[in-house]
């Protein structure tokens, strides 16, 4: 088949080897299913605008749902490693006769740009399940415990008394941001390319608007050029997923550390653990590492797409087209990977209460609490309780006795009175600020520690969890509502359809 006429060479074996086969693999295995949507909605519209006849337009039909990976791998150097030129090389094969006006008035630049962008809605789609996966299992965990104290840290220092519920529950509210960030980027990228043609637009009446309906689009790009000329939503979902690594890290750095030998506070099950070849007495995390370091490539890749885009001219480019997302499936295989295995982690944390109380009981987490009685109760400036608070904790801490829940009134009302203050019942100040339970009840406020704050929060997350899900569930049956349509549109009668059974298989 004769793809050109200005070229009488085929490309040399460097640029096959090095970026056709590469990239005619890749386009195979991930986009054939949306070239071939895309195939068919182009079909309805030859129709429509009297170009091919029905029986052609299920000729073509069904000639692509032929189309296979090995069909198209093995025609792939006839149709110069394109995929494009090797599916209608493909098409023109498998029929009986030659359909002369099949692709008048069409540009594979179009047909591409739509190709990888549906490519990456089905990934964002898929993403965003996993998402609500993940903030189905840490709010699961966060209910189970809302009472036990844990220790929580600011500086990496002691801090105020939390619970694994109320941490866990910071999972979910992160998780819920990037899916809700997810659905807004979703709506906004989620519009068609096709009829854009090479960057000026076609000389036929295409219907853009019904197109980009039956892929499942919420419309056309209005633009031509920037259709074929910007792969911005790559940028937008990449922004979006560098974002979301960005808070998972912490959080993994947070395990990394609580289940290390210095903490102990939580610990994973040995399926999920590693060994030392040299320390038989070690338990090894690198579950979590591996986790951590992919979220690293979450950020490279968008630091990758966006300088493969800039500086390039506004208009279709192999470069931006093709360089600039070569590693779009490896964000979007790292994005899986986190999200799986971080959801794999939270589901089999296991966390050491009777450690975590310990620690909370040998440290003093009350000076907040203190400041706030001295204040509300004795009167003395915010400020004051506050050095009064902090000079009471290291008298204590110098005593140095190491009691859990050790409390000196005389230390209190000997800081008071230095500062000015003397208190007539010291002992009275310090009922809570030993107690680690109720420094947990203490804190009353919308999104607290307290049980109470808790159980409110786990209800109002619940609500978010389900409406999230719901939204999503559905743009994906809009889209698969759409695809079935198109597919019936162009499809032969059922009568024809049972008398070419068997001529082809499916895409």
């Amino acid at each position: 088949m004769k793809l050109t006429g200005r070229l009488a060479a085929t490309p040399d074996d460097f640029i096959r080897q090095e970026f056709l086969e590469p990239q005619f693999t890749h386009e195979v295995a991930h986009l054939l299913r949306w070239y071939v949507l895309i195939e068919k909605a182009l079909l309805r519209e030859y129709r429509r605008l009297g170009v091919l006849a029905d029986d052609q337009v299920h000729r073509l039909a069904a000639a692509l749902d032929g189309l296979t990976p090995e069909r198209l791998t093995a025609g792939a150097g006839a149709a110069l490693t394109d995929i494009a030129l090797a599916m209608e090389a493909g098409v023109t094969r498998a029929l009986p006769e030659p359909v002369p006006a099949w692709h008048v008035d069409r540009s594979r630049n179009d047909l591409q740009a739509t190709a990888q962008l549906l490519y990456g809605r089905e990934q964002v789609s898929e993403i965003a399940a996993l998402l609500g996966e993940l903030a189905t299992v840490a709010h699961e965990r966060a209910s189970r415990d809302i009472t036990s104290p844990m220790p929580g840290y600011t500086h990496l220092q002691s801090a105020q008394i939390i619970t694994p519920g109320f941490y866990l529950s910071a999972v979910v509210e992160h998780a819920l941001r990037v899916s809700s960030r997810l659905l807004g980027t979703y709506d906004r990228i989620n519009r068609s390319p096709l009829g854009a043609g090479p960057m000026a637009g076609q000389e036929l009446g295409w219907d853009r608007a019904w197109l980009a309906r039956a892929i499942g689009c919420d419309g056309p790009v209005p633009h031509a050029l920037p259709a074929v000329a910007s792969r911005e939503w790559l940028l937008d979902v990449a922004a979006d997923l560098a974002s979301a690594g960005v808070g998972f890290s912490r959080f993994l750095t947070d395990l990394m550390a609580w289940s290390s030998s210095a903490y102990g506070l939580v610990e994973l099950p040995d399926e999920l653990a590693g060994i030392s070849a040299a320390m038989p007495q070690k338990k090894n995390y690198p579950l979590l590492e591996r986790l951590r370091g992919r979220t690293a490539h979450l950020m490279a890749f968008y630091v990758d797409f966006a300088a493969g885009q800039r500086n390039t001219p506004y208009s279709n480019m192999v470069e931006v087209s093709k360089e600039a997302g070569l590693h779009a499936s490896n964000l979007f295989g790292a994005t899986r990977a986190v999200l799986t295995g971080f959801t794999l982690v939270l589901d089999r944390l296991q966390w050491r209460t009777d450690r975590m109380r310990a620690v909370c009981e040998e440290d003093h987490f009350g000076g907040f609490g203190l400041a706030n009685e001295l204040t509300l109760r004795a009167g003395l400036p915010w400020r004051t309780a506050q050095v009064v608070a902090g000079r009471y904790v290291t008298a204590v801490l110098a005593e140095g006795d190491g009691l859990p829940g050790h409390s000196s009134p005389a230390a209190l009302g000997k800081a008071a009175l230095e500062a000015g203050h003397p208190l007539d019942d010291p002992a009275s100040f310090l009922t809570h600020s030993a107690d680690v339970d109720a420094q947990l009840r203490a804190k009353v406020s919308a999104g607290s520690t307290s049980p109470d704050s808790m159980t409110a929060l786990l209800a109002e997350q619940l609500t978010r969890i389900d409406a999230l899900r719901a939204e999503w569930d559905t743009r994906r049956a809009a889209v698969r509502d759409a695809l079935a349509a198109t597919d019936a549109a162009v499809s032969p009668p059922a009568a024809d359809a049972a008398l070419s059974s068997g001529a082809g298989g499916a895409a």
